[in-house]
């Protein structure tokens, strides 16, 4: 009897399905990828800014991704897809949104009106709510009838102006603790007469440097990204 062998080729059923479960795959690393990256992202600007001496500022950045918002891809056409990792801010709150963009771009710093102050190193530099002491707190503060009424003088320096209150008295150690000199003209043991207390000091602007660079960090991440694809396929 002949034999006779015949060959039939698989149904392409078959490698559709095979094809599919690449895709799908694939498309689940891309997803488990750009989340972890945008992780990383997160991560080391916090841990940069913190080393930057900017405390928990870094805390206002966070991230998001396809995976955790809606667990699937943006589809390309048939068979393209794309996967999305996002860093992002957690706040609206203009001071926030300020330091961060003036500590990663650099900011040039110029005050509304003719003068930047800026506290001097005797006065205290917060107040109440952790706000920056200005001209305007210290009078809302309280403090002109604690320490005495500023008045303006001019600066050391060309483009400086001070803000000066007469007569003050100051601790000989430790903090200044600037005080009015009590009606009796007396000053107390342990303090000195200051005829003239620095209390701010009025530039017409300041520069302040970058001090985290996160595009170098975006790069860095995506850089990792054939990693993570790779270690998502179990590779």
């Amino acid at each position: 009897m002949p034999i006779r062998p015949s060959l039939r080729p698989p149904s392409l059923n078959h490698f559709r399905d095979f094809q599919r479960g690449g895709i799908q795959r694939l498309e689940n690393a891309a997803l488990v990828a750009s989340d972890r990256g945008a992780r990383m992202v997160v991560s080391t600007l916090r841990a940069e800014m913190a080393a930057a001496g900017l405390g928990r500022l870094g805390n206002a950045i966070t991230s998001t991704s396809d995976l955790r918002r809606s667990g699937r891809v943006h589809r390309r056409g048939a068979e393209g897809f794309s996967a999305s990792g996002i860093v992002h801010l957690r706040t609206e709150n203009e001071r926030t949104v300020g330091a961060i963009i003036s500590y990663t771009e650099g900011a040039e710093i110029t005050p509304r009106g003719p003068w930047l102050w800026i506290a001097s190193d005797d006065l205290q530099k917060r107040v109440k709510g952790n706000f920056r002491m200005t001209p305007a707190r210290y009078r809302a503060g309280g403090y002109e009838s604690k320490i005495g009424p500023l008045v303006q003088i001019p600066g050391r320096h060309p483009g400086e102006a001070l803000l000066i209150v007469r007569n003050v008295t100051t601790r000989m150690a430790g903090r200044a603790n600037p005080r009015r000199l009590p009606a009796s003209g007396r000053v107390r043991a342990g303090r000195a007469l200051q005829e003239q207390f620095v209390a701010f000091i009025g530039i017409r602007r300041t520069s302040r440097r970058a001090r985290v660079n996160p595009r170098a960090i975006l790069a860095w991440a995506r850089s990792n990204l054939p990693f993570l694809i790779r270690q998502a396929l179990g590779k």
